[in-house]
């Protein structure tokens, strides 16, 4: 099986699809104008605005509920992997996706706002919903559909469970069943709320960890301040292949900072679609600009607090490209992962790091199994959609259970290459997705910047657009207030 699996991966994550990623990133920041760098001040405002309703939620907690997506264990795992096989310079290119990917993040959020629609008296929305109502191809939005759906219930919970029961394991000894236990027992009482009570958490945890999590590695590299140049000029140095050590592996920095880059930021995955279309806003582009900014939040605060910490200390190993050997080898019987963020979190306050570390994990990725199953349960809205789904949702709930306890006591290697293919899966479909339906995002960008240059706070109108088949916006959007200005 495993080898299956990781023949899949090389298929999915072959060198052509990191620079496809790279390329459609560009091509997005190019054609919104870079709105990542011009629109910062807005998204930062935009968070804030807006309040939920009955059928949907407000902006911030969209944008939690995305970021609980977000943010987890690639947060830490996945950057101590990306160096170990990347080098210091993987953590440059993790910036790089970040950067260019918030366009992508952009594009699938406002497409999946456009798009969304008034089921069982909930927004629902993302890619399935804007392939069908977009394109026009039901059968291409299925696809996506069932791919997300193994992806999110059966794939990739097993990434975080078994990120968490390792911190645990390292910090406190406690047995991955036991942490297997816990984690099942409180991700169901959540589930069971549905989507509301899932945002509610995340709107709590996510803020709390994220930031938390941030500081605390800020006191780090303050403690270490003189180290920032050093470091920094490391990791510049190994992207580009200009550093003795480092310099073989170039095309290893790439691949894994793209990867690693997408798994943890996800954009251009399709995964924030989901949550973005369940905002209560006036108009599509304003959560796809909220999106865009969550993606800065994971890669380049929470992504870079564990690379500072980890290259400041010392605490890694990179491997040669072949496998057989070390460039760098600090830490000798240490597997890549939650490991070395503890290592390194350790050799500054003995004692004090691996429980932090295990802690932070926990929130980080247990809140992504919650945004994993709202996302599983939003594909099966819309494949069942006329009929009734109640038992279908049990069942989801009963798989998602099993399969986040089953990651916690399987290998760390085959966790990660399941993970790998889930999210290598949905990336190919959206990626093809968002690259034909670009336009009405791009509309949606111009209409909301003209309205907002005539003082007003924008309101979306598609046929005034040429938009069709918006029909939520159409047919059941009621703004609070006449169109006005601010």
């Amino acid at each position: 099986m495993e080898s299956f699996v990781n023949l899949l991966n090389e298929v999915l994550w072959s060198t052509p699809v990191i620079y496809i990623l790279l390329g459609v990133g560009l091509v997005f920041s190019i054609l919104t104008r870079f709105l990542q760098v011009r629109h910062v001040k807005e998204m930062v405002k935009l968070m804030f605005k807006g309040k939920s309703s009955k059928a949907g939620i407000s902006s911030f907690q969209a944008m939690s509920l995305a970021l609980s997506g977000r943010v987890g264990t690639g947060n830490i795992a996945g950057v101590a992997t990306a160096i170990f096989y990347g080098g210091p310079g993987a953590v440059f290119w993790m910036w790089v996706i970040a950067f260019i990917g918030a366009s992508s993040a952009f594009v699938e959020s406002t497409l999946a706002q456009i798009y969304k629609v008034k089921q069982d008296g909930q927004y629902r929305g993302g890619p399935a919903y804007f392939i069908e109502k977009g394109i026009g191809w039901k059968w291409f939005g299925m696809t996506f559909a069932i791919a997300a759906l193994i992806a999110m219930a059966v794939l990739m919970p097993g990434v975080q469970s078994n990120s968490i029961a390792a911190g645990m394991d390292n910090a406190f000894n406690i047995p991955p069943y036991i942490t297997g236990i816990v984690i099942i027992a409180l991700l169901g009482f959540i589930i069971l709320g549905g989507v509301k009570r899932i945002a509610s958490t995340a709107q709590i945890l996510v803020p709390f960890m994220a930031v938390g999590y941030i500081l605390f590695s800020v006191v780090i590299v303050l403690m270490n301040i003189t180290a920032l140049p050093d470091v920094l000029a490391l990791i510049f140095k190994s992207a580009f292949a200009m550093d003795s050590a480092f310099g073989g592996i170039i095309g290893m920095a790439i691949m894994w900072g793209v990867k690693r880059g997408v798994f943890s930021n996800e954009a251009g995955q399709g995964t924030g679609a989901h949550a973005a279309a369940a905002a209560e806003v006036s108009h599509p582009a304003k959560q796809g600009l909220v999106q865009a900014f969550s993606v800065y939040i994971d890669t380049l605060f929470v992504c870079s607090a564990t690379a500072f910490m980890i290259l400041f200390t010392g605490m890694y190993n990179t491997q040669t490209e072949d496998g057989k050997g070390f460039i760098v080898e600090n830490l000798a019987g240490v597997e890549q992962g939650p490991g070395y963020t503890q290592a390194a979190v350790d050799s500054i306050l003995p004692g004090f790091g691996a429980g932090f570390v295990a802690i932070a994990l926990f929130f980080f990725a247990f809140t992504t199994i919650m945004a994993y199953y709202y996302i599983a349960e939003t594909n099966i809205a819309y494949l069942f959609r006329k009929r009734n789904t109640g038992s279908v949702m049990f069942i989801l709930k009963v798989v998602i259970l099993i399969t986040t306890f089953w990651g916690t006591i399987r290998t760390a290697d085959l966790a990660w290459a399941l993970g790998d293919v889930g999210l290598g899966i949905m990336v190919w479909l959206n990626v093809i997705a968002i690259v034909i339906l670009a336009k009405p995002a791009l509309l949606a960008l111009k209409d909301y910047e003209q309205q907002m240059t005539l003082g007003l706070d924008p309101v979306f109108d598609p046929k005034k657009l040429g938009i069709k088949n918006a029909d939520f916006w159409e047919k059941d959007y009621v703004p609070e207030d006449e169109h006005r200005e601010k």
